[in-house]
């Protein structure tokens, strides 16, 4: 059974949905595939492979083509996600997100043309700008061995479903460290009162960032105090192979609301992010892309961006609903607990692993943590 972070007694702040995660947005599905294979010696192209891929619908399966609102924002560009132009230009997208390794953002975005000309057709006749985005799972796996393909990604967004989502060692997060800990993927929710009415607040991290010393949870230095080795840091593979600090690597986050907010807020609870990674203890390397998305599915109404010229037609303008913006500062806040809730699950359900060459990334110990927090 996966270890979540209130499983050791620590209860960080909000109240969470029903399953604590992304899929507490109603219609967002998550999808995994994950590739484990091999040991010894890094042979490129052969192994061992320590990696995978991570698929989010935002509407599902069969909402693909509709449009959700969105904004991007980017706390250190050293990385990438592919789509956010568009989206920045005009503040929705229609595509599914994934999310690899470094260097398998090619793959990603075939294998997702790929699946959306399976799936839609006449979709696919349109320019397709999928959101793939990445981390560096390099310490760990064969990352130049080109494992993630176009067919791991179409797989990938077929397992797609609701319900709970897996954590740690998973899709994409399979190689991922965070902390000098093994990291990888986590996820968790909030929950809004406005009125009569109930929003939510997901989030969902690909956890690969931070040095030991910084990690905090709920204000205690548990990096500092913790007494657990950090081969990520020291030893012969820092000395020989590193060119950067510790703390390098980088980490997405995808944020999910079905409250109804326009691009702009969207882009705002991007802005927010930050806050719930600091909250876990990073200053934001230079050496980590810290890349996040947000998104909403209230609203949900046929795209009209690709549709063909024709003359104006009245029944193409759209009345919407949109929070006031004196009321965000509650999804704000949502934001910033969701975020540091899934850092720190995707710690504790992370476990133990060792990839290529011999090294080696520890799980964070639990009943360390246990202990510390009391």
């Amino acid at each position: 059974m996966t270890t979540r972070i209130r499983d050791l007694g620590v209860q960080p702040l909000g109240t969470t949905g029903a399953r604590n995660a992304i899929t507490d947005v109603a219609g967002v599905e998550v999808g995994y595939q994950t590739i484990i294979a091999g040991e010894g010696p890094l042979d490129v192209g052969v192994g061992p492979v320590r990696t995978g891929v991570t698929a989010i619908l935002p509407r599902g399966r069969a909402g693909v083509g509709r449009p959700c609102t969105a904004g991007f924002y980017s706390l250190n560009g050293n990385g990438e996600m592919t789509g956010v132009h568009w989206i920045n230009e005009v503040g929705e997208f229609t595509m599914p997100v994934t999310i690899s390794n470094t260097h398998a953002i090619g793959a990603c975005h075939t294998g997702v043309v790929e699946w959306i000309n399976q799936v839609d057709p006449m979709l696919a006749r349109q320019w397709l700008l999928p959101v793939c985005a990445e981390t560096w799972d390099g310490y760990l796996n064969d990352i130049n061995g080109n494992h993630v393909t176009p067919e791991i990604v179409r797989a990938a967004l077929d397992s797609a479903t609701g319900g709970d989502v897996a954590e740690g060692n998973v899709g994409g997060g399979t190689g991922m460290n965070c902390y000098g800990f093994k990291g990888g993927s986590g996820t968790s929710s909030r929950v809004v009162e406005f009125g009569s009415r109930t929003f939510t607040v997901g989030a969902f991290v690909q956890a690969n960032f931070g040095s030991r010393h910084e990690l905090t949870i709920t204000g205690v230095p548990v990096g500092q105090l913790a007494q657990v080795d950090n081969p990520m840091e020291t030893g012969d593979w820092f000395e020989r192979e590193v060119t950067v600090p510790g703390g390098a690597g980088s980490v997405i986050v995808i944020v999910a609301t079905d409250a109804p907010v326009n691009s702009a807020q969207c882009a705002a609870m991007a802005r927010r992010v930050p806050m719930g990674l600091a909250r876990t203890g990073t200053t934001g390397s230079l050496f980590s892309g810290d890349l996040f998305l947000a998104f909403s599915t209230a609203n949900d109404r046929p795209s009209t961006t690709g549709m063909p010229l024709t003359p104006a037609d009245e029944a193409e303008i759209a009345t919407v609903d949109t929070m006031p913006w004196n009321r965000m500062d509650e999804l704000y806040a949502a934001t910033a607990y969701a975020v540091e809730e899934a850092v720190l699950n995707a710690l504790c359900a992370a476990q133990d692993m060792t990839g290529r060459d011999g090294h080696r990334s520890p799980a964070l110990p639990h009943h360390i943590v246990s202990e510390l927090m009391r």
